[in-house]
């Protein structure tokens, strides 16, 4: 059928080595500037704002100036969640561009999926609280049950908030590394956010791997892991 989206030109654009890098980078949700992104992509400054300017014209990337700077970023949540699920693709043909390292080993135990969190961590936070029904399924989409407002409220989290946002509250992605499902939407950002502000965390710079301190992994586990109250 040749009617409808042409996917086909936003195929090319993520397709260009070059190009996925630079969106691999920009995958960790931290703004950067084209001289980083240039780095990342392992081409020159010039050559990466021809393929910046490609990006922002078929709506894959924005940018925001700050002095003299420009920084770029994902442009939304559909594209960063078009570009996981291309990730998990690849993961599962065994299309890996990096032997195993520590590197490799700190990505799947937690890691950012542009503003949400991801890895074994997040899998683990996502099946106890299905388990807890905290989370049902329904229909092969993920709710908040009423009990999991309460209980994520009583986290510290404003659910009622989140709800006047345009993304949904909840939002599932297959995680690469585990093969299972992590939690997104705007619940998944705001656990993010949350454990980075508790400074149970910290978000690397130029990068997607998220690292718990040993006692912050212990505080995150306890707050996730609590036992949701029922009326």
């Amino acid at each position: 059928m040749k009617d409808g989206p042409d996917i086909a030109i936003i195929a090319a654009q993520i397709g260009d080595p070059a190009r996925a890098n630079i969106l691999m980078a920009l995958m960790s949700g931290l703004p950067l500037t084209a001289t980083e992104l240039a780095r990342e992509a392992g081409v020159s400054l010039s050559t990466a704002s021809g393929h910046l300017a490609k990006l922002r014209e078929n709506g894959l990337v924005a940018f925001a100036s700050k002095g003299r700077y420009r920084y770029f970023r994902i442009a939304d949540v559909d594209v960063a969640h078009a570009v996981e699920a291309l990730v998990t693709v690849a993961s599962r043909a065994g299309h890996m561009r990096t032997r195993p390292g520590p590197k490799d080993k700190a990505m799947r135990r937690a890691r950012s999926c542009y503003d949400h969190l991801a890895g074994r961590l997040a899998v683990d936070l996502f099946e106890y609280w299905v388990l807890q029904r905290v989370l049902r399924w329904h229909d092969d989409l993920v709710f908040l049950t009423r009990t999991g407002e309460r209980f994520v409220e009583e986290r510290g989290i404003d659910v009622a908030n989140l709800k006047h946002q345009k993304r949904p509250l909840c939002r599932t992605c297959v995680d690469w590394s585990e093969r299972r499902h992590h939690l997104g939407g705007s619940i998944g950002a705001a656990i993010l956010s949350h454990a980075v502000e508790k400074r149970w965390a910290v978000r690397e710079p130029a990068s997607r791997a998220v690292t718990f301190s040993v006692a912050g992994e212990k505080s995150f586990a306890a707050w996730y892991a609590a036992t949701p109250r029922s009326r």
